[in-house]
C-alpha cells in the first residue's frame, strides 16, 4: 500500500504535517514504539506509530527521526494524546530528513491503524494471510463468542501449513491450533525467548528443542488498551509480553513471509490490548481494597468493598470466599542511567504466576485482582470456601498444612507457585533483575486482611534474604520468628536485643554514627547497597563502612541469612 492511502480513510483520523512529496512511498508493515532507539526492531518500509513518551525535550526529536530515516521507514505517525499538538521540533526534524509525518487524533487507537495497515499490506502481498486477517477481524469484532487468537493460528495451519502457539512469558499456552505444546517445552521456549530479548538480539529468535526448530516472535503490548504504555526500557515489558512460537526455521524465509508473520503478531497484540483493558476493573477493585486495608479502615467498610469484588472475581459463587494475599517485588540493579519501576512489572508477573499453568486462554486470570504501590505488587486472591468434611461438618477453611491434599486444599503455596516458572523468569530477569514473593495464610473475613498483608510482606522479606534470582516464602516459614514474638518472655527478649543492639546504641551515642538507622534501612532494602544508599542519601562506600562497623561491633555477618534474621528480630522486639 502507499502512504497516501492512509489519508483516504477518514476513520483513521490522520492529518499530514509534512512530506507531501513522499506520499507514494510503499508501506510494508507497521510498528508501535516509544523507544528512544528502535532501530533493532526496524527492517525498513514500516509506518512507525509513537505516543511520544520518548521525547523529554526538543533536542530528542532530531536523533529519533534520524534513526527512523536511516532505517528506511516509510513514515511516522505521532499521537496527540501525550502532548496535545505535535511539537514543532519534531515537525522540523521530519522535514529535514524528508520523513512524512502524520498526527493521530487522541480518539483514534493505534490498534485501529495497525489493523488497517496489516489488512492492506497482507491483501497486496499474499491472499492467504489476507483471508486470515479479514476473518480474524470479523470474528474478533462480533462479540465474545467470535473467536480470538486461536482463529488466526488455525488458519495459519490450514492455509500456510504452519503450526504455531501463543505463549505467556512463563511459557503457559495462551492459544494454539491442533495439539497443545507440552508445558515443559513451552517453559523452555519462553526462557530462550526472554534470554534473546534481554541480549538485544533481533527477532525472530531461533530455538532448537528436542530435534525441532522453532522461530519465536515477540507480541508486544501496543499500550492503547488502557493498561500499559509502550515501554522505553526493554525491562519494563520483557516479563509481560506474549510470544508467538512457530514450528519452522524463519532463517530460511523470504522477507515477504516474515512480514506476514509480523502482521499476525500485531493482530494478536490487538487481542492482548482488549484483554488488558478488561483486566483494569479487577485491578481497580484490588487497589480500592488495598487502600482501605493500609489506611486502617473499619472492617465493615472493607467487607462492603469485598462484597462488591466477590461477584466480579468469583461469579456465581454465592458465598463469601476465603482470601489470600500475595506480595511480589521486582528489583533491578540500576546503573544510574535509567530507573525501571518494579511495581507495574511485578503486577503483570503476579497476574501470570497466579494462573493455573494447566489453564489455557487469554482470559484465564479473571479471578485474580492485583494492585501495585511503588515497587511492590499485591494480589488479592479469592479462594472458594472449604468443602464439607466426610463426616458432614464444615471445614475450617483452606490450610497450608503438610497433610493437605490437592482436593481439599485450594490455598496457594509459595514453592508451588514458582516451581513451573522459575527457569523462564530467571532468563527474563537476566543478570540485573530479581523477583521475590511472599504468600500469606488464608483468612475468611475482612478483619484478617491487614494481618494477611503484613504476613505476606514478612514472608517476602524472608525470600529476599535467600540467594537466587527468583525466590518465594510462605506464611508457615514465619512461625519460628515473627508469629511467635509475642510469646517470647520479656527477660529473654531484653537479653537478646541487648546482646545485639547495645554495642551499636553505645557507639551511636558516643560518635553519632547512626548505625541503628543504617541497620534498619539496610534490612528494609533487603541488603541492596544501591537502594539503601539512595534512601539514606549516602555514598555506597560510606554505607559499606557503616555496615562493616556494625559487623565489627557485633561479630555478625550481614551477608548471612541467619544474622540478618537475628538483627531483624532484635529490631522488632526492641
Amino acid at each position: 500500500m502507499r502512504l497516501r492511502a492512509l489519508l483516504e480513510n477518514d476513520a483513521l483520523g490522520l492529518r499530514l504535517l509534512g512530506g507531501d512529496e513522499e506520499l507514494d512511498r510503499s508501506v510494508r508493515g507497521v510498528m508501535t514504539t516509544d523507544l528512544r532507539d528502535p532501530s533493532r526492531y526496524l527492517t525498513g518500509g514500516e509506518l512507525v506509530l509513537t505516543g511520544l513518551a520518548w521525547r523529554r525535550d526538543a533536542a530528542d526529536s532530531e536523533p529519533f527521526v534520524r534513526i527512523l530515516a536511516g532505517a528506511g521507514v516509510a513514515g511516522l505517525a505521532a499521537g496527540e494524546a501525550e502532548l496535545g499538538d505535535i511539537p514543532d521540533d519534531l515537525v522540523e526534524a521530519c522535514r529535514h530528513h524528508r520523513l512524512p509525518l502524520f498526527a493521530v487524533h487522541e480518539t483514534v487507537a493505534f490498534a485501529t491503524i495497525t489493523e488497517y495497515v496489516v489488512r492492506q499490506v497482507s491483501g497486496e502481498r499474499a491472499g492467504d494471510l489476507a483471508a486470515v486477517v479479514d476473518r480474524h477481524r470479523r470474528l474478533m469484532t462480533s462479540g465474545p463468542t467470535g473467536g480470538g487468537p486461536e482463529v488466526v493460528l488455525d488458519l495459519l495451519g490450514s492455509d500456510l501449513d504452519l503450526h504455531a502457539w501463543v505463549l505467556s512469558p512463563t511459557g503457559r499456552q495462551i492459544a494454539g491450533a491442533g495439539a497443545p505444546l507440552p508445558a515443559a517445552a513451552g517453559a523452555e521456549l519462553a526462557g530462550l525467548h526472554l534470554a534473546a530479548v534481554r541480549s538485544g538480539r533481533r527477532a525472530p529468535h531461533r530455538a532448537a528443542l528436542g530435534g525441532t526448530t522453532y522461530s519465536l516472535f515477540p507480541i508486544r503490548n501496543n499500550g492503547r488498551g488502557g493498561a500499559v504504555p509502550p515501554a522505553r526500557d526493554v525491562r519494563e515489558s520483557v516479563l509481560s509480553d506474549w510470544l508467538l512460537a512457530v514450528e519452522a526455521d524463519a532463517g530460511d524465509w523470504p522477507a515477504a513471509r516474515l512480514d506476514l508473520l509480523q502482521g499476525v503478531t500485531q493482530l494478536i497484540a490487538v487481542e492482548r490490548d482488549r484483554r488488558d483493558a478488561a483486566r483494569t476493573v479487577r485491578r481497580r477493585l484490588a487497589q480500592e481494597v488495598l487502600e482501605l486495608v493500609q489506611a486502617g479502615a473499619a472492617p465493615a467498610e472493607i467487607a462492603a468493598r469485598l462484597r462488591v469484588a466477590t461477584p466480579v472475581l468469583l461469579p456465581g459463587l454465592g458465598t463469601a470466599p476465603h482470601w489470600q494475599v500475595v506480595v511480589a517485588r521486582v528489583e533491578w540493579d540500576e546503573d544510574g542511567a535509567s530507573q525501571v519501576r518494579g511495581g507495574p512489572v511485578a503486577q503483570a508477573l503476579l497476574e501470570e504466576i497466579l494462573v493455573d499453568p494447566a489453564v489455557t486462554g487469554p482470559d484465564s486470570a479473571d479471578r485474580i485482582a492485583v494492585a501495585h504501590t511503588g515497587d511492590e505488587a499485591i494480589a488479592l486472591v479469592p479462594l472458594p470456601a472449604a468443602p464439607e468434611r466426610a463426616d458432614g461438618a464444615a471445614g475450617e477453611g483452606p490450610s497450608d498444612g503438610d497433610d493437605a491434599t490437592e482436593g481439599d486444599d485450594p490455598a496457594l503455596h509459595a514453592d508451588a507457585l514458582l516451581a513451573a516458572v522459575r527457569a523462564p523468569l530467571s532468563a527474563g530477569l537476566g543478570d540485573d533483575g530479581r523477583l521475590t514473593l511472599g504468600v500469606s495464610a488464608s483468612v475468611h473475613s475482612a478483619e484478617g486482611l491487614r494481618g494477611a498483608l503484613e504476613e505476606a510482606r514478612h514472608a517476602r522479606r524472608v525470600a529476599a534474604a535467600r540467594p537466587g534470582r527468583v525466590c518465594a516464602a510462605g506464611h508457615h516459614e514465619l512461625a519460628s520468628h515473627v508469629l511467635l514474638l509475642p510469646f517470647v518472655p520479656d527477660d529473654v527478649r531484653r537479653a537478646f536485643t541487648a546482646r545485639l543492639l547495645d554495642p551499636l546504641r553505645e557507639y551511636d551515642r558516643r560518635h553519632r554514627a547512626e548505625l541503628i538507622p543504617t541497620l534498619e534501612a539496610f534490612l528494609d532494602c533487603d541488603g541492596s547497597w544501591t537502594r539503601c544508599a539512595a534512601r539514606l542519601h549516602l555514598h555506597v562506600n560510606t554505607l559499606r563502612y557503616r555496615v562493616g562497623r556494625i559487623e565489627q561491633l557485633t561479630g555478625r555477618d550481614l551477608a548471612r541469612l541467619e544474622d540478618k534474621l537475628d538483627f531483624f528480630l532484635a529490631l522488632r522486639m526492641s
